[in-house]
């Protein structure tokens, strides 16, 4: 009986270890603090990367790692009541399902044992970007729209999120005029609470999108500021921004060929199914409610925004997953090289 005790919990133990670090290939000891150092291939200046305790880990049978296997045995077999009684005790956000409860707490151990065992101040951030650009299109819509309607974009709404306060810092609001179908179904006045006068007075799409850049470029994001869109789903930048640069002959702008799909983000990282990734579930799931009016653009780009605060307080890394190659949606691997959204330009502009 003992070694078939004795048999689980190693196999528990070598389950989390997987769960929590990914292997990583045998190279030697660990980088020198003073060298890490990436050139930026937008300007040719060097980004300090900051050191965080998975930059140091080469071998893992530290036992380190066994410290935190066993945690983590503890940590699965507490109530949800536990976990949000020692969360209050660390001074941890207690909201959201017991899955999501079970993962922040071991984050939180693993970080503390991590910085404890090598020494890097608990500190540093494992956020390659600096702003994330949240971006949630609404566009023209019937209450059953046919398999060859075209959406017009109806509203470009932007918050921009600072990765190092975790706050929105600044927010892009602009209307836009539709010129395929000019005038709005009630349907769509009424889900996204845009009206007929909105868009009368609203400008084109190239325009709008030329003052999305002055925007961007305003707040140095690509120059002096490392950056990346992310939306919820797939459709903003492959279906919704890809269709109005056609529909308004123009070039689909390059800042948003890449993107972080926080639907695949969120469900990889609490092991949730893509059912419980639509943006109400994510909120429930992390005991959230939703702040403004649905469907609102730039509402729905707040709350985006909110879960991505909430992931990346939880331990997450977001990182670019999608990306547009020859006009088609293309995933990105996990393993590509981190590196910033380019410096905003318009379309027609040369370079």
């Amino acid at each position: 009986m003992t070694s078939v005790v004795c048999a689980a919990v190693g196999a528990k133990m070598e389950e989390d270890q997987k769960e929590n670090f990914p292997r990583a290939p045998d190279s030697g000891p660990g980088p020198d603090p003073a060298q890490l150092k990436q050139r930026c291939r937008l300007d040719g200046q060097e980004y300090p990367i900051k050191a965080t305790p998975t930059t140091y880990i080469k071998d893992f049978s530290d036992p380190v790692y066994k410290e935190i296997a066993v945690t983590n045995g503890h940590i699965n077999r507490m109530t949800r009541d536990e976990l949000r009684a020692k969360l209050a005790e660390l001074h941890l956000e207690t909201r959201g399902v017991k899955d999501v409860l079970r993962k922040r707490l071991k984050n939180f151990y693993k970080k503390q044992k991590l910085t404890q065992t090598l020494q890097i101040k608990s500190e540093c951030s494992d956020m390659y970007y600096d702003y994330i650009c949240v971006i949630d299109f609404e566009a023209t819509c019937e209450e059953n729209n046919p398999p060859e309607y075209l959406h017009e974009i109806i509203e470009f709404p932007i918050a921009l999120m600072n990765t190092r306060t975790l706050e929105i810092e600044d927010t892009f609001q602009e209307y836009v005029k539709p010129e395929q179908k000019p005038t709005l179904t009630e349907f769509c006045t009424k889900l996204t609470g845009i009206t007929q006068d909105m868009v009368d007075k609203a400008g084109s799409f190239p325009d709008v999108l030329q003052r999305v850049v002055d925007w961007m470029r305003e707040r140095e994001l690509g120059t002096k500021c490392r950056y990346a869109v992310l939306t919820d789903g797939s459709w903003d930048m492959s279906k919704f921004l890809n269709v109005q640069c056609h529909l308004s002959r123009i070039e689909y702008p390059r800042f948003a060929k890449k993107w972080i799909n926080i639907r695949k983000s969120y469900g990889n990282f609490y092991k949730v199914p893509r059912t419980r990734t639509k943006l109400a579930s994510m909120l429930e799931n992390l005991g959230m409610v939703y702040e403004g009016r649905p469907h609102c653009g730039l509402d729905d780009s707040r709350n985006i925004a909110r879960i991505a605060i909430r992931m990346l307080q939880d331990g997450c890394e977001l990182r670019v997953n999608e990306c547009l190659h020859a006009g088609q949606l293309v995933n990105v691997p996990n393993n590509s090289p981190l590196e910033s959204a380019p410096p905003p330009y318009s379309p027609w502009q040369k370079v």
